[in-house]
């Protein structure tokens, strides 16, 4: 094991967890043993990650932004990131609308699967519990998802750990040191500085358990499978979402290879360890310290490029999930709402998904909230809310998977252009985890 990179110890525990996983469910008490005893060091795992990602993303970015000497800098950058991360969900709407337009999976649905799937899902906590977040995000003013970037209390925010107000704490403590005088701000620089080192450090210790973690995470997925014949009648759906998450990442790869000349392997090589993550946890916050790490060590983006672009790309950059939010809102028109099926509608759908995008939660199935605010501002019935959010639901965990793994390669993609642009781009210097233990010997 000590001799095998890392992507392929993870992609070796991935495999072996899922294996566990269908063994498991064909066994007497095999699911509550992988639910008592193997999940939570998953869940170890996964708090692991998410307790560091606060700090992290203060460290870096006021660290990043006080070290560009320059505000101005600061607006090219961040002028930049938006346009890039806008421009790249736009191509994966569109992606997402041509290949459902063009498939139609929704078309022709055996009459017996829809109401079995309705029957099963439609009053299911979770589904009920999704409408209830879509409708409350609803009833808000058109401004506050400006108003909830400012923080009225920072703790409070660490504590949520609300990505854009700390994003926005971040940048303000940054800049106000670019505004004293640089003898009074570098005692603070160099702690920032200091905790960016420890975190990053953190990252490597934490990375040592990741083979094992997606293990237990993967097993546990499996085990939660358990209607196999409705999940073969949602292939064809399943196999859109997945074809257009593939176009995505070779999309991507394109990026990369013709404008920072790269190999669009060797990149594949040196994030791959946040993308099984990603796909193991169903969450770009949790995968952000790991991302941070692989993009800084091992691709070569300066920290102050990836101390903004990174965080900001886990709160609003949602490739994957607005593909997928395209897909579905047009899937479940083509099984029970045929008529809704206009361009003006499709047309709504770009824009809201994009705008959906950007207020999209970076965890576990935040994208089909998203889903329900898409469908309402097409004049979805709301009595057939439910049914559409059923339809898909069997298959939405494994999807999730894969749709956030496309959101973090879209991170680093990103990330690896803006450092190409402002020259900050440079060759990678990957560190190890015991790179000093000789030292505390």
């Amino acid at each position: 094991m000590k001799k095998l990179a890392l992507h392929w110890k993870i992609l070796l525990g991935m495999i072996l967890g899922i294996i566990f996983g269908f063994i498991m469910n064909t066994v007497d008490g095999g699911k509550g043993f992988v639910t008592d005893w193997i999940k939570p060091f998953g869940t170890i795992f996964i708090n692991l990650l998410k307790l560091i990602a606060v700090p992290l993303i203060l460290a870096s970015l006021i660290k990043g932004i006080s070290d560009l000497k320059d505000i101005s800098k600061i607006k090219k950058m961040g002028l930049r990131t938006m346009l890039i991360y806008m421009g790249t969900t736009l191509v994966a709407i569109i992606i997402g609308l041509g290949i459902v337009n063009l498939i139609q999976p929704g078309s022709g649905m055996d009459p017996d699967t829809i109401e079995k799937i309705k029957a099963k899902y439609e009053t299911s906590t979770d589904v009920v519990d999704k409408l209830n977040k879509a409708s409350a995000q609803n009833d808000a003013g058109p401004l506050q998802a400006l108003v909830d970037i400012f923080p009225s209390n920072i703790f409070t925010a660490l504590g949520d750990a609300s990505m854009l107000q700390i994003i926005f704490f971040a940048l303000f403590v940054g800049i106000s040191l670019l505004l004293i005088p640089e003898k009074k701000a570098k005692p603070l620089m160099d702690f920032f500085d200091s905790l960016n080192e420890v975190v990053m450090k953190m990252v490597d210790l934490i990375m040592l358990f990741a083979p094992y973690a997606v293990f237990a995470l993967l097993a546990n997925v499996i085990i939660a499978f358990d209607d196999t014949e409705i999940l073969l009648k949602l292939l064809v759906y399943a196999l859109c979402v997945v074809g257009g998450l593939l176009l995505m990442i070779a999309f991507y790869l394109l990026l990369v290879s013709v404008y920072t000349k790269k190999s669009p392997i060797w990149f594949l090589q040196q994030i791959s360890p946040a993308q099984l993550l990603a796909f193991s946890t169903s969450s770009s916050a949790a995968t952000l310290p790991v991302t941070m790490e692989r993009v800084e060590e091992h691709i070569g983006v300066d920290k102050e490029v990836s101390g903004f672009v990174l965080p900001v790309g886990a709160t609003i950059n949602m490739d994957g999930t607005s593909l997928y939010q395209a897909i579905a809102a047009v899937f479940i028109m083509q099984v029970i709402w045929p008529e809704g099926l206009t361009f003006s509608n499709q047309v709504v759908i770009v824009a809201t998904a994009l705008l959906a995008s950007i207020g999209s939660a970076a965890v576990p199935s935040a994208g089909m909230v998203m889903l329900v605010i898409v469908l309402e501002s097409i004049g979805f019935p709301a009595e057939l809310l439910p049914i559409g959010l059923a339809l898909i639901f069997a298959v939405d965990r494994p999807l999730d998977m894969c749709r956030t793994t496309v959101n973090v390669t879209g991170d680093a993609t990103v990330s690896m252009i803006v450092a190409k642009s402002l020259d900050k781009l440079h060759d990678p210097k990957p560190k190890n985890w015991d790179d000093n233990y000789e030292n505390v010997k």
